[in-house]
């Protein structure tokens, strides 16, 4: 009977270290799981000029961004000026610089690489085979971005079939974080009255851009995410594009209806959104909403001869979730 009741007593001692352990185990995996101050880095418009004297400032950059060792980079496009030709091998040398990045590398294309293309400094190409061209060779990996270390990307040609012709709108998720990158260009988003092909082609990627943005705003608020950042090229905000006093985006802005739709959805997500955009070469941060969207805030990415980047720091556990801090080339003097 003795010896019944000890085994009955070692057994209970050995059940309350199981599940001490067991507790000890859960709450080190849920502290490990918890999220963490992310960091990545911004950057575009660039590097504008001539090759000979362009290029080694931009591949300091590249070092200087690598040696950071950011979580990964965001790229909104204008990889070059649009005064310059937008040959196969221009392209080309610019998805090579991407490539150089040690860290995935997520772009977005800017209107200099194809919308622009039909100037006679560019080259007088046609912007919808420059598009094919671009959407070939830079979104040729599948679901990954580009960089050394890809990253798996969820993309909206993947998920949905009316808009398998648009790779590059993506969007991921990090430490509670959802990112979306729609492709949103400048040059009044290519609504032109240059030709028809032009028109049709802006109505039809208007309208994967606006699906795809309300996608991923209603999946952040389903999922609970701790904040949101959106990533495009343009600069929605030009007076004529952009009534600031009442913000509202004019009738014949091509940013009308994607402006609206960010609006709605970051008005119902609640939570802080960050905007990143180029366009207009100037490094700002603005609240561009306070009234009907005053979480959105606005980073502009330097640009053309101001070749700097900009890291990014999110900390959903701060009042102010994004720390925004300039990178400066040491290859430039200003």
């Amino acid at each position: 009977m003795g010896l019944m009741k000890n085994s009955v007593s070692n057994l209970k001692r050995c059940l309350s270290a199981l599940l001490g352990a067991t507790a000890l185990f859960v709450l080190t995996t849920g502290a490990a799981s918890a999220e963490k101050p992310l960091t990545f880095v911004a950057l575009g418009d660039m590097p504008y000029g001539k090759p000979a004297k362009v290029y080694e400032p931009f591949k300091t950059l590249i070092s200087q961004v690598n040696a950071l060792k950011p979580a990964f980079t965001i790229h909104i496009g204008d990889t070059k000026s649009g005064s310059t030709p937008c040959s196969d091998k221009m392209l080309l040398d610019q998805l090579d610089f991407m490539n150089s990045f040690d860290a995935p590398l997520v772009y977005t294309p800017g209107d200099n690489e194809w919308t622009d293309c039909h100037r006679k400094k560019a080259g007088r190409f046609d912007p919808i085979e420059r598009l094919a061209f671009l959407r070939k060779h830079y979104f040729s990996r599948g679901p990954r971005s580009l960089g050394k270390a890809p990253m798996k990307l969820e993309r909206q040609s993947d998920l949905v079939k009316e808009f398998a012709g648009y790779p590059e709108n993506a969007r991921f998720v990090k430490e509670g974080v959802h990112f979306v990158v729609a492709h949103v260009v400048g040059s009044n988003n290519n609504f032109e009255v240059r030709d028809r092909r032009a028109i049709a082609e802006f109505f039809a990627r208007d309208k994967a851009n606006v699906a795809w943005l309300k996608a991923g705003f209603d999946r952040a608020i389903a999922t609970k995410a701790k904040a949101l950042v959106l990533a495009i090229h343009a600069d929605m905000f030009k007076p004529g594009f952009f009534r600031a006093k009442k913000e509202a985006f004019s009738g014949a802005s091509g940013f009308k209806r994607f402006g609206d739709a960010l609006i709605k959805k970051a008005a119902a997500f609640k939570k802080p959104v960050l905007l990143i955009y180029g366009d207009s070469h100037k490094y700002k941060i603005t609240r561009p909403l306070p009234k009907k969207a005053p979480n959105v805030l606005a980073l502009q990415v330097f640009g053309a001869k101001q070749m700097h980047a900009v890291k990014v720091t999110v900390d959903t556990k701060k009042t102010e979730v994004f720390g925004i801090e300039s990178i400066k080339n040491k290859a430039l003097a200003n």
